[in-house]
């Protein structure tokens, strides 16, 4: 009985579920070789569909999340219209995740194994849903889908800093982003507090000569505006990198007029953030990060259990490293090399993100595995007192100990093809056709642009490696 007993418990072991990181490693695979339509073919299988056209039957838990991985390949893919619409599905589905001191419950059920249910996201991962639909809407010259995101982005910015505070480097992009699509709407007051908004956490020299423009017909001044107008740099706060910078740029080609000038926006996501791993740490180090997340008899108990081994190792969902190596992204216009403006790091506010988010998130890991421990404690103790057998008690409740441990996989859930790095090329152009080279990781693109007078449009590279 012994024998069958611990055999049984082995076998459970051995059954331990792969994480979503795991399943979704090969990919990540793909996308690192440079190979989007693979990628797609892969997501598309996971989503259990046969095309890109077709959208699951369930579009919520873990499909909201491999909608919104489609939905980037799909940029990469210059499809920006089923980009947008799994984005859209996705955005309905997905909630921010709550990572305060006294949301450990909520911690507790979706960042582990038994998360199957809605995905919560991180705040910047939620901004970022509407910042790239945006990116879609512009390069396809639909002003109307960007002002909706770009209202919807302004929704869940005052959402944020009403519960975590202002600060988040993020709101620089979309902002910046927002400010266009009004301005090209027509709405000079709109226009300028969104530009007035990206200034406060990035640096954009592109703003300077819009702001300008923009004051002559609204009123709206702020500190930072007034300080444009004066002659100072656009150069607010920061936005996480410094802009690449073309080794030999020169003034873009002048146009013809101010009357009849246009303007041309350059979109460059290149790069991944880092996905989530699941991670095992011993007790000791886990209630050192988690002391100040938890209850005292909850670190009691913790310790407690420690020192008579029954608790020794800690899984949860860490943040994997980060990618180095990037190549710069590199812009020219009529054969021209041309400065970019404003780097995004993405990948450094999901790293800050995390961060902020560590300590609750092990506090959480050690509270479930005390639970499951205990309960196992029980579970071996009522065994042995049906059988008359001690010994059987004890193997029932040390190996459920053990299998809960390796059973417990944490739940790796994340935003895995969200571009790491995203910066902006802005340039007033005089009407006509004009000849676009961009590169960045090792992919180009080259295509001729027009340019109506007074008009703009927007070109987008994406390259997710």
């Amino acid at each position: 009985m012994t024998k069958g007993l611990a055999a049984a418990l082995l076998a459970l072991g051995l059954s331990a579920c792969a994480s979503h990181s795991d399943k979704t490693k090969p990919v990540r695979t793909a996308l690192d070789a440079g190979n989007e339509k693979q990628a797609l073919a892969l997501i598309n299988e996971d989503l259990d569909v046969k095309t890109a056209k077709d959208l699951p039957e369930k579009t919520g838990g873990d499909n909201a999340l491999l909608l919104l991985d489609r939905a980037m390949v799909l940029q990469a893919l210059q499809d920006y219209g089923l980009s947008s619409r799994d984005l859209e599905t996705s955005d309905k589905q997905i909630e921010v995740l709550d990572l305060s001191r006294n949301a450990m419950d909520e911690i507790g059920r979706y960042l582990f194994s038994d998360s199957s249910g809605r995905y919560k996201a991180p705040a910047y991962e939620k901004l970022m849903i509407n910042t790239m639909n945006m990116v879609n809407y512009l390069t396809r010259g639909d002003l109307n889908g960007a002002r909706i995101e770009a209202r919807r982005l302004a929704v869940m910015q005052q959402f944020l800093e009403r519960s975590e505070g202002k600060g988040k480097n993020l709101l620089s992009l979309g902002s910046y982003l927002a400010g266009f699509t009004f301005e090209k709407s027509g709405k000079a007051d709109e226009a300028l507090r969104y530009y007035d908004e990206a200034l406060q956490y990035g640096k954009f020299r592109s703003l300077e000569a819009p702001i300008r423009r923009l004051a002559t017909q609204s009123s709206y001044r702020t500190p930072r505006i007034e300080a444009v107008l004066a002659g100072a740099p656009a150069v607010g706060g920061h936005a996480g990198s410094s802009p690449p910078r073309a080794a030999d740029a020169q003034a873009a080609p002048a146009p013809a007029s101010d009357d009849d000038s246009a303007d041309l926006l350059v979109i460059v996501g290149y790069g991944r953030v880092q996905p989530k791993i699941a991670k095992r740490i011993p007790i000791g180090l886990a209630l050192t990060y988690a002391s100040m997340f938890m209850s005292p008899a909850n670190y009691t108990q913790a310790n407690r259990l420690a020192a008579q081994g029954l608790v020794t190792w800690i899984n949860y969902p860490e943040l994997g490293k980060a990618r180095v190596g990037w190549i710069d992204p590199q812009l020219s216009v009529d054969r021209s090399p041309q400065a970019l403006d404003g780097v995004l790091a993405v990948d450094l506010e999901a790293q800050r993100a995390w961060e902020d988010a560590k300590g609750a998130v092990i506090a959480s890991a050690i509270t479930r595995m005390v639970t499951r421990i205990v309960a196992g404690t029980a579970a071996g103790y009522a065994a042995g007192k049906a059988s008359n057998n001690d010994l059987v008690g004890a193997l029932v409740s040390l190996g459920t100990q053990a299998t809960l441990t390796a059973v417990d996989t944490p739940d790796t859930r994340s935003w895995e093809t969200l571009p790491a790095r995203v910066a902006i090329g802005r340039l007033r152009l005089s009407p006509g056709t004009h000849q676009l080279t961009i590169s960045a990781n090792g992919k180009q693109l080259s295509r001729a642009v027009a340019l109506a007078p007074k008009g703009f449009a927007a070109t987008t590279l994406t390259v997710l490696r």
